[in-house]
């Protein structure tokens, strides 16, 4: 468990009930979001099931022809940056100014930014574009704050405390809320902060589940609620399906299953067990 050494001066002022966090998956699946998803090669289809298993409809349209066009249909939109090409990159601006000139929300997946030169100079221009949630891992966050220039692809040699105040910084600069994921989430939008405990040891032995959370927040953040709250609701389901499937999974292969079905049978009382989640004013 990460160390909460770094963690700054605040006092809890607020608690997210377990009770909302059931009415944030209540209200998605009684109007299921149509998200438009550009990531990477490696999890479309692992993200469509997922979302399509929280309640939700995946679109993977990435044809620059089209791309703009359906940004402004969906009710979300996500960027991931995990497997680029210049044409990629083409359609994901094409994207991100769309749902920006139409009032779409749109999720900022910084896959692997420390590792090239490439990368960083694409996250800089869709950070100009005003992500409305950026989600990565420690090191993705920090390296988009500037406080490392270097990462190892999508793996995170850091733990998400010590990204805690690149976070705070990063969602201060872009107006962004800013979800670092690790074992413990954290989540900001420069004023308040979160902290979401939960899932399971076996989430990383599972490739894209990251990737596939970034499509769930899209989802939850459609609602049209405060950004920042529905983040959290995101991250607690997600947390929530991942801790009960840990317990029928004896392995990454039906840990993968098992965490589809926990995703599907969740409903507005799963959460009842759950503490609240506090909230705290960043000094």
């Amino acid at each position: 468990m990460s160390s909460r050494s770094s963690m700054p001066s605040s006092s809890a002022n607020a608690t997210l009930s377990p009770d909302v966090l059931g009415v944030h998956l209540q209200e998605l699946r009684q109007a299921p979001p149509l998200v438009h998803n550009l990531t990477n090669f490696v999890a479309m289809n692992s993200m469509a099931n997922i979302l399509l298993a929280l309640g939700a409809s995946p679109a993977m349209v990435h044809a620059p022809e089209e791309v703009s066009e359906f940004a402004a249909l969906a009710d979300a939109v996500t960027i991931n940056i995990g497997t680029l090409s210049a044409g990629w990159v083409e359609s994901m601006l094409m994207a991100a100014h769309s749902a920006r000139q139409h009032g779409k929300p749109w999720v900022f997946d910084p896959v692997g930014v420390g590792a090239t030169r490439y990368r960083r100079d694409v996250a800089a221009q869709l950070l100009a574009l005003k992500p409305t949630v950026i989600r990565g891992n420690a090191s993705e966050i920090m390296t988009l704050a500037h406080q490392a220039d270097s990462g190892r692809g999508v793996d995170t040699t850091a733990g998400t405390d010590e990204a805690l105040q690149a976070a705070i910084a990063l969602a201060s600069a872009t107006s962004a809320v800013v979800a670092v994921t690790g074992e413990i989430d954290l989540v900001t939008d420069g004023q308040r902060l979160a902290r979401i405990c939960g899932g399971h040891e076996l989430m990383p032995r599972v490739t894209t589940l990251g990737c596939s959370l970034t499509g769930v927040i899209a989802a939850f953040i459609s609602s049209g609620r405060d950004t920042f709250e529905s983040t959290i609701a995101a991250l607690a389901c997600y947390a929530e399906a991942g801790r009960q499937a840990g317990l029928a999974a004896n392995g990454p292969g039906s840990f993968s299953s098992a965490f589809l079905d926990a995703l599907y049978n969740l409903n507005e009382s799963t959460f009842s067990h759950l503490a609240p989640v506090e909230i705290n004013h960043v000094c």
